[in-house]
C-alpha cells in the first residue's frame, strides 16, 4: 500500500495511525478530521475539564514530538463528504479528493439532539468546543440545571454540575439509570450515588420538550411537571457518524458492520471506535477505541482478517466522589452477588464493594465501586476464563 488514510482524527484515528507505523507500515499516510483540534482525551469533558481542574493541554493525546515521528498529513476542520471504494477516493467536504490504497474508519459518533434544542441553554456533551460552551455558562454564577438521560455522560456531568454549586436535576426515562449496563439491582446503587450527591433524581417518566422563546426556561416531562432550567444538558445517547457512507458499497447498520476482526466487506477497508459494529457489537468505549486499532491494522496490512478483537469489554465512570469499573458480558438471566465490601442504604458503604455477575456457575462480569485492586484482579480471572470458554463454545 502506498496510502492510507485514517477518516476521523481522535482517539481510535491516533492509535490506528500509531500502529500502522508500528507495524511497519512507512507509505503516505492521511489524517482526516472533522473538529479543527489535534486528538484530545474525551473522557474528562464531562469531569476535570467542566470543573476546571484541566485545561486543553492536559486533554492533549499527542504532541509535536509524536507527530514527527508519525510523519503524517493532517487534514483538520473538513469533514468527509463522500467514499467512492471502486476509485478508492475519499471525497472532503470542501471538494478536496484523497486517493488511497487503505482505509481506516474512525469517525466516531455525534451527540443526539432534542426537539428545540436550538435555544440558548441547551447543550450536548461530545466535542471540545462543547465542553468548552458549557463549561463558560457555568461559571456565571449557580444555576438550575436539569440533565436529561441518566447513563454515564449525564451522570458524570451532572456530579460535575453539583461539585460546582448548582441545582441539578436528572431525568431518566427508564425505572432506573444505566439498567441496560448494569441490571436492575446495581442500577439502584448507582441511583443511589445521584441522591447522596445532592443531586433530584426523576425516573420512569420522558421530556415531552423544552420550553422557553430565545433562551431555555423549562424542561416539560411525559407526566405534565414541568422542571424549570437555566440550563439543560441533553444525554441521551450518540448515533454513528456513517451519513457520509451513504452511497457507498458498505454495510451500515447503526456502525459500520464489520467482522470480529474490525474488517468491512471490503478488505482494504476496516473501521474502529464507536463507529465500528465488530461481529455485530457496537462499544462506545475507551478501552474499545484503543484496542481495536492493532486487529484492524493487522488485518488491513494483510489484506484479509487473520486476528480477531476478542478482548473482554471494560469500561469506568467517575461519579460523585466515587469509581465505578465494569468488566464482561452481563446477560438478563445473570444473578449478581456482593462479594468483598458492602452496601448502606442501597448505596456503596465507605470502602466500596465488588461484585459478580454469574450464569451456570460461571462470572460473566465483574462491578466495583472504589475497589480498584480487587477489580484488577476479578477482571483478570475473568479475561483468563473467556479465553479457556472460547474454544470450547
Amino acid at each position: 500500500m502506498r496510502t492510507v488514510t485514517i477518516v476521523g482524527a481522535s482517539l481510535s484515528g491516533l492509535y490506528a495511525a500509531r500502529e500502522l507505523r508500528a507495524q511497519g507500515y512507512d507509505g503516505r499516510l492521511v489524517l482526516i478530521g472533522d473538529e479543527p483540534h489535534h486528538p484530545y482525551d474525551r473522557p474528562p469533558l464531562s469531569k476535570d475539564f467542566l470543573t476546571g481542574r484541566a485545561d486543553e493541554k492536559q486533554l492533549a493525546l499527542t504532541d509535536a514530538e509524536e507527530s514527527a515521528e508519525l510523519d503524517a498529513e493532517w487534514l483538520l476542520g473538513v469533514p468527509a463528504r463522500a467514499l467512492d471504494p471502486r476509485g478508492r477516493t475519499v471525497v472532503l467536504d470542501d471538494g478536496r479528493t484523497v486517493s488511497t490504497d487503505g482505509l481506516v474508519i474512525a469517525t466516531g459518533a455525534r451527540a443526539r439532539r432534542l426537539p428545540g434544542d436550538e435555544l440558548a441553554g441547551v447543550h450536548t456533551l461530545r466535542t471540545l468546543d462543547d465542553a468548552r460552551a458549557l463549561r463558560e455558562e457555568l461559571t456565571r454564577g449557580p444555576r438550575r440545571v436539569v440533565v436529561i438521560g441518566g447513563g454515564f455522560i449525564g451522570a458524570e456531568t451532572a456530579s460535575s454540575c453539583t461539585s460546582l454549586g448548582h441545582h441539578v436535576t436528572v431525568v431518566e426515562a427508564a425505572p432506573l439509570p444505566l439498567v441496560p449496563h448494569l441490571g436492575a439491582d446495581m442500577a439502584a446503587v448507582c441511583a443511589a450515588l445521584h441522591r447522596r450527591g445532592g443531586v433530584d433524581l426523576v425516573t420512569g417518566t420522558g421530556v415531552a420538550g423544552l420550553r422557553g422563546t430565545v433562551t431555555v426556561s423549562g424542561v416539560e416531562l411525559t407526566d405534565g411537571r414541568t422542571l424549570p432550567a437555566d440550563i439543560v444538558i441533553v444525554g441521551i445517547g450518540v448515533t454513528p457518524n456513517t451519513s457520509w457512507l451513504a452511497g457507498s458499497t458498505l454495510a451500515l447498520r447503526d456502525g459500520v458492520l464489520c467482522d470480529d476482526g474490525c474488517v468491512t466487506a471490503l478488505p482494504q477497508v476496516v473501521a474502529v471506535g464507536d463507529v465500528a459494529r465488530v461481529g455485530g457489537v457496537r462499544a462506545e468505549h475507551w478501552t474499545s477505541a484503543t484496542q481495536q486499532p492493532r486487529v484492524a491494522v493487522t488485518n488491513l496490512l494483510a489484506g484479509r482478517t487473520v486476528a480477531t478483537a476478542d478482548a473482554v469489554p471494560y469500561f469506568w465512570s467517575d461519579q460523585y466522589g466515587a469509581r465505578i469499573q465494569f468488566a464482561g458480558r452481563r446477560g438478563d438471566g445473570d444473578t449478581v452477588r456482593v462479594t468483598e465490601g458492602e452496601l448502606s442504604d442501597g448505596a456503596p458503604a465507605e470502602g466500596g464493594f465488588l461484585a459478580r455477575y454469574e450464569r451456570d456457575g460461571r462470572t460473566t462480569a465483574v462491578l466495583a465501586v472504589d475497589r480498584p485492586r480487587p477489580f484488577m484482579r476479578a477482571r483478570r480471572e475473568l479475561t483468563r476464563e473467556t479465553a479457556v470458554a472460547v474454544p470450547g463454545e
